[in-house]
């Protein structure tokens, strides 16, 4: 699979951080945990980068989305903090992949009971 090495380690980080804070905490707290953990693993990432999104022709962008993580630049990581992932949680990350001419991402729950994850390929 495209970029596993990236999404296996990042995959890891997320189990760590599950298994220390559990669920419960506000996405934030996640995010922060997430940070120390791919900083130990060497993993190279940008947090909340803002992306204009374009529609058709369009010279002017028509509005911003922030993606959670870019990681090595070529995986985009969006984390939610919620009981369950809905399908409007895949469609928004998969829109993030557009927006963000990425291929490959990841879509991290820490808000159930275990840690659920999707690795979404364009």
């Amino acid at each position: 699979m495209k970029h596993s090495d990236i999404t296996e380690k990042i995959i890891g980080a997320s189990f760590n951080v599950h298994n220390e804070l559990g669920n419960g905490f506000q996405e934030v707290i996640y995010q922060r945990a997430l940070v120390w953990e791919m900083s130990q693993l060497d993993l190279n990432y940008q947090r909340e980068i803002e992306q204009d999104i374009f529609y058709k022709q369009l010279p002017k962008p028509i509005g911003t989305r922030r993606a959670d993580f870019v990681v090595e630049g070529k995986v985009l990581v969006e984390l939610k903090a919620i009981k369950e992932l809905e399908e409007v949680h895949l469609a928004q990350a998969l829109n993030y992949l557009k927006a963000y001419k990425l291929e490959v991402g990841l879509l991290i729950n820490f808000g159930s009971k275990s840690l659920t994850f999707k690795r979404l390929v364009l």
